[in-house]
């Protein structure tokens, strides 16, 4: 069986070492939430996604960022509050930056 060489491990350390970019590419896109809250619920969904946790989902992201239960971070993302497309956009246009255009 062969293993992907660009297979890295993720652990705290390097997630750590993130944290400056991520926070650049997030405030490229926060003013597409119309509220606070969303806001930072979405922050907080994007650190859970990065965060070396065994298994990704809605409990295993409320827990990592300190919620009770998933509520507020999947009512987030079905929630009118932002704009998905000019957030999408505002994401490629930030890979096309910083990787080059194909």
């Amino acid at each position: 069986m062969v293993i992907a060489r660009w297979l890295v491990v993720v652990d705290a350390e390097l997630v750590k070492s993130w944290d400056a970019g991520l926070e650049e590419l997030f405030f490229r896109f926060a003013h597409r939430f119309t509220r606070v809250e969303p806001r930072r619920r979405a922050w907080a969904y994007v650190r859970g996604l990065l965060a070396p946790l065994e298994r990704r989902n809605g409990w295993t992201l409320a827990e990592q960022a300190g919620h009770v239960s998933p509520d507020g971070l999947q009512g987030m993302l079905c929630s009118p509050a932002w704009d998905r497309d000019a957030v999408r956009d505002d994401v490629r246009d930030y890979v096309v930056e910083a990787i080059g255009d194909p």
